[in-house]
């Protein structure tokens, strides 16, 4: 694998996508409550369920945590598996308001707060990593299921499967440790993923990439 096809995908993806203007959301708050809804959904749901929650003007881990569960539950419906997201949003909440809010996370090592966001109930690694680049403006790159398809297609990993953390540090290592970069190049997967490289009947006469693509050549 050549050292460089990571900022040459990049640089494909940028010059014909253009900035994606992504993670959505008007607070780290709300970007950390979205990265949690969006668990085994699609982001217009998500967006459904924070337009719910803004519309009560309770986008504030303090107001959040003050309402019942099933006043909370029936806010996010639309997100899917709602009560599993209550109590998962809660769980996240509590941990957030003995830390200070997010002002008083901002200066922590970002190993550290990984760790802690792992430990919360809950919480996997894509979500985590999606707070702490979004939300936290930490350096660290968010791997999800459309990027792992590209990449098994491309050839660069064998299997879908590959351990998280390794498919991480592929892009880690191969890239400057920037937030800008890590937050575009994630959007930029999503778009071609959600777009063109679908899942099935993958759209690859439309792909920027699909002569770097070891599935058609």
């Amino acid at each position: 694998m050549k050292k460089d096809i990571f900022p040459e995908i990049f640089h494909r993806l940028y010059d014909v996508y253009g900035p994606q203007h992504w993670w959505p959301g008007g607070s780290p708050v709300e970007i950390a409550i979205g990265a949690i809804l969006t668990q085994n959904t699609n982001w217009m749901n998500v967006e459904k369920a924070i337009g719910n929650l803004k519309k009560e003007d309770l986008l504030d881990a303090k107001k959040l945590l003050s309402i019942e569960d099933d006043v909370l539950s029936d806010l996010i419906k639309p997100a899917g598996y709602y009560r599993i997201k209550t109590a998962r949003l809660r769980n996240f909440l509590r941990w957030l308001l003995t830390k200070g809010g997010f002002d008083g996370l901002k200066n922590k090592d970002m190993t550290e707060l990984r760790n802690e966001l792992l430990k919360i109930k809950g919480i996997g690694k894509e979500t985590a990593d999606s707070i702490l680049l979004y939300a936290l403006k930490k350096p660290i790159f968010v791997i999800d299921a459309y990027t792992r398809r590209i990449l098994k297609r491309m050839g660069i990993i064998e299997t879908e499967n590959m351990e998280y953390d390794e498919i991480r540090n592929l892009f880690e290592s191969n890239l400057p440790q920037d937030v800008k970069l890590f937050n575009e190049y994630h959007a930029l997967l999503v778009k071609l993923g959600k777009e063109t490289c679908l899942k099935r009947n993958p759209q690859c006469n439309r792909c920027p990439i699909n002569d770097m693509c070891k599935r058609i050549t």
